[in-house]
């Protein structure tokens, strides 16, 4: 009898483990199942003048505005530079720290497209330098119109 008692008691326990460990096993949080997946888009950009001069571009979008890519400006007889930028879009309008080596130096330098269908506008205007990093003095007054890169394919 004790035998069977002590058996009845052993059963119960383990099943009721048994069904604890089921329930944790399915608990899935609402903040779990509301994270959106990241998903990442990437565009590239091209800009050509007189078949000498370029700049291209190629960006990597993360959850709708965040960007990162590379960026290069090859113009012909002059230094050109390289490098990455990451930054934001605010509605139609991109907002990078574009960080680039030129001539040896490395340097940091803010830059501004402008999104138009399949093309980015580059912005210029005033600009105010404190230590290696470039910024726009009033990015109101930033000028758009003058180099427009083209959506291209990008080349892998």
């Amino acid at each position: 009898m004790k035998k069977l008692l002590i058996l009845g008691i052993g059963i119960l326990a383990f099943a009721s483990c048994k069904e604890k460990l089921e329930e944790e096993n399915i608990v899935v949080t609402e903040q779990e199942m509301e994270q959106p997946e990241i998903v990442a888009e990437k565009e590239c950009y091209l800009w050509t003048s007189k078949g000498k001069d370029t700049i291209k571009m190629s960006i990597v979008t993360a959850n709708g505005n965040n960007v990162s890519g590379d960026l290069q400006y090859n113009f012909f007889e002059k230094d050109g530079n390289f490098g990455k930028f990451t930054g934001m879009f605010q509605g139609d309008t991109l907002h990078a720290t574009y960080d680039f080596e030129s001539e040896g130096m490395k340097s940091t330098r803010e830059s501004v497209f402008l999104k138009k269908g399949t093309t980015l506008v580059e912005g210029f205007g005033e600009i105010i330098t404190v230590g290696n990093k470039q910024t726009f003095k009033d990015k109101k007054d930033l000028k758009f119109g003058s180099v427009t890169l083209n959506k291209v394919e990008c080349v892998k």
